[in-house]
């Protein structure tokens, strides 16, 4: 079999601008190769492992099944506090606007599930966010408001009744 070609540590800066740019065009499997070819020579590269999470997460709409996985097995590489929180938020909107899309039964109380994650995680990186930084403020909000146009809610418990036997 074929072994993928390594790139030259000085290509770094290109390859993630082109990485982004995949993103960009809705092409996350390209994306998420040139962030694999970045970080098998700089394994430590947080550029590329936030861009490669993101392509994992932009491909929850397609079922890739193990993408979830493997996003958040990316999490601990980040060195920051506040970038794991966030990035986790990101991970579990994303599953949870995936489960919108897909339209199928129990999508709604599912996807009310992973928006309320993505909102505890928000509220943890606001808590320890860099100063001017909103961005997980912004990204709550928007959980609020895809629960409210999607009429997203907690799942209804049904008192049961207890069974009598005769």
């Amino acid at each position: 079999m074929f072994e993928p070609k390594p790139i030259y540590p000085d290509a770094i800066p290109r390859a993630l601008e082109k990485a982004e740019r995949y993103r960009l065009l809705g092409e996350p499997e390209e994306a998420e190769s040139i962030c694999l070819d970045i970080l098998a020579i700089d394994s430590d590269n947080q550029e590329a492992i936030v861009n490669l999470l993101l392509a994992l997460t932009d491909q929850f709409r397609t079922d890739c099944a193990e993408c979830l996985t493997r996003a958040q097995g990316l999490l601990p590489q980040l060195k920051d506090e506040y970038e794991r929180s966030y990035y986790a938020g990101i991970i579990c909107e994303r599953r949870g606007t995936a489960q919108i899309d897909k339209g199928l039964l129990g999508c709604r109380t599912t996807a009310y599930n992973w928006l309320r994650q993505a909102m505890d995680w928000y509220e943890q990186a606001e808590a320890i966010r860099p100063p001017q930084n909103d961005d997980a403020i912004l990204r709550w909000n928007t959980c609020v408001r895809m629960m409210q146009k999607h009429e997203l809610g907690p799942p209804a418990v049904e008192a049961l009744e207890p069974m009598l036997l005769e």
